[in-house]
């Protein structure tokens, strides 16, 4: 194994023993246990997508949450929850495969441009620090882009389960970008043409945060935005998701079989700074296994993105991000350069 894993190195650990190495271990200035906020669960905005006849009161309540928070939840969505549950299941029962049937998978060694395959965080923050987990990229849509040598094999159904769950997924992003398209007074249409349209990528992530001594001074993931244009996810019934807002880092209460919406940079972008990209990051628990299945909205690397000029106001500093490549944005976010 070229690459230490933490589900191994989680595992391999002496009962008892709270010694993890030091790489994994934070700064002061983002250990949880002294950056949380403690005792307070934040509620962020909980929409049910039943308009019951009512689409503009959900298009109101989806705009003001992305514009206030950057994040939301949705509830009768439209997903079944068997699909949601199968979907947790087949990545469950992977990520609990032997090691060495996980690495058939693994991303390619040696500059790989590409991100998908079974892999762990390899390259350290800025402070020389790495995550509390392992995860799993494949993209899901469009046909075009898939390359199931990345999918597990075993279990068999795992290809069932996330075909029939992107299937459905899709559905529930053509409403939400529908939403943020009418809440801004746009055409039905705009924000999904503007980040790609049919070519839009569904990029599956699946994050393994195996059980962890020192939860008190791990990240499973540092504090970020997310590139993409929509992030949606579901977790597993174990805490972890937090949000920073007003200055403090919150622990987000996650309401059963809802769907959590973050707002990507590309949606910030096009909206010219009306809606906002969440920042957050992830815990680790002390004695459970933490996952979580978010599916990134990207938009195809040659696309090129910047704020929609019917959100562009000349008397107010006019256009606030400038129009590139989605490949090129990531590059400088990657990289730490300026947009």
């Amino acid at each position: 194994m070229e690459v230490e894993r933490v589900q191994y190195i989680a595992s391999n650990l002496s009962k008892g023993s709270e010694t993890i190495p030091s790489e994994y271990i934070r700064s002061e200035k983002e250990q949880p246990a002294i950056t949380t906020l403690h005792g307070v669960m934040l509620e962020v905005p909980v929409i049910d997508m039943r308009s019951d006849g009512d689409e503009e009161n959900l298009v109101r309540l989806i705009s003001e949450a992305s514009t206030e928070w950057g994040i939301f939840q949705v509830v009768n969505h439209g997903i079944p929850t068997d699909v949601i549950s199968k979907l947790q299941d087949v990545g469950k029962q992977f990520f609990e495969l032997p090691q060495e049937e996980k690495e058939v998978i693994a991303k390619p060694a040696g500059g790989s441009k590409s991100i998908e395959g079974y892999g762990t965080t390899l390259q350290k923050d800025a402070e020389g620090k790495k995550g509390w987990v392992d995860h799993l990229f494949h993209i899901l849509w469009p046909p075009s882009s898939v390359n199931y040598r990345f999918w597990p094999e075993n279990p068999p159904s795992y290809r069932e389960a996330n075909e029939e769950y992107c299937s459905r997924l899709r559905g529930v992003s053509d409403r939400l970008f529908k939403y943020l398209s009418l809440g801004l007074g746009l055409e039905e249409n705009a924000f999904k043409e503007s980040v790609g349209g049919e070519e839009l990528i569904y990029l599956m992530k699946i994050n393994y945060y195996p059980p962890c001594p020192r939860p008190d001074v791990v990240l499973g993931v540092p504090p970020h935005t997310d590139a993409s244009s929509l992030t949606i996810l579901v977790p597993n019934e174990i805490q972890g998701l937090q949000v920073f807002k007003d200055d403090y880092w919150y622990d987000v209460k996650y309401i059963p079989n809802a769907l959590i919406v973050h707002i990507g940079d590309q949606i910030e972008i096009v909206s010219n700074g009306k809606y906002k990209s969440v920042l957050h990051r992830t815990t680790v628990n002390k004695e459970k296994t933490r996952m979580s299945w978010p599916v990134f909205l990207e938009p195809p690397p040659e696309k090129e993105i910047g704020p929609n000029r019917k959100l562009v106001d000349e008397e107010d500093n006019g256009a606030k991000y400038k129009t590139k490549k989605y490949k090129d944005y990531i590059y400088c976010k990657l990289n730490k350069l300026p947009q």
